[in-house]
């Protein structure tokens, strides 16, 4: 992998990753590694990664021009502004300056550079201490995120033994396997899969031991 190319981003494509079988990356900073999804360009654009921080590493405070997107998946994320644990999803808008660090270690899935324009929300959400809503199908539970204009960020939590009807996108949709099996017509997919699906694409998924997953739907150029 050429870590100054882009990488997957047409977004009409379906792309599949299984993260636990991809190299980590060194970043520019020493103790913090990086798993690239998709990416513009090598330290600036528009990014989709997972991000690893090693126990004591400090970031020096920083602008997002465009804003970031965070879910904690493991350890316990910090700026100067609160402490995260696992099951925090951050939203910190375009022009949002922080310091962020890791006195224990963490895990990250972060986008970066992809708020819709207009969307200047600063949003934290301890999930853990959040009401989850009925789903789309009687074994399906889900905890919205965040919203704005078509796009929706939730976490979605599929019983055993579930099939959903078949349905379409029209504006794309991204998951993330937090636990559990997801399957479709493409195939099976595990723990730590990153799937992107384009605008207008259809499928039938379904999950044979339950899983939990992290959703964005609507928000690819159709």
């Amino acid at each position: 992998m050429n870590p100054l190319s882009p990488l997957n981003m047409d977004r009409h494509e379906r792309v599949t990753i299984d993260t636990s079988t991809q190299t980590w990356l060194a970043s520019p900073l020493p103790g913090v590694w990086r798993i690239p999804l998709e990416r513009e360009a090598a330290e600036s654009g528009q990014v989709t990664s997972l991000v690893r921080y090693e126990p004591n590493t400090h970031f020096s405070a920083h602008y997002h021009p465009n804003g970031e997107e965070i879910f904690v998946l493991e350890g316990i994320f910090q700026d100067e502004f609160g402490n995260y644990p696992a099951g925090t999803y951050i939203r910190n808008p375009p022009g949002s300056c922080h310091a962020p660090r890791s006195d224990s270690g963490c895990l990250l899935y972060v986008k970066l550079n992809m708020f819709p324009k207009d969307d200047h929300d600063v949003f934290r959400l301890d999930t853990h201490n959040a009401s989850w809503q009925p789903g789309i199908d009687r074994q399906t539970t889900i905890l919205p995120l965040h919203g704005f204009g078509h796009e929706q960020t939730s976490l979605v939590r599929w019983a055993h033994d579930t099939c959903l009807a078949s349905h379409q996108h029209e504006g794309g949709e991204e998951v993330f396997i937090l636990s559990g099996d997801f399957s479709d017509e493409e195939g099976t997919y595990g723990q730590g899969t990153w799937i992107r699906n384009p605008p207008g694409s259809k499928h039938q998924p379904a999950s044979q031991s339950g899983c939990l997953m992290l959703m964005k739907t609507g928000h690819l150029p159709v």
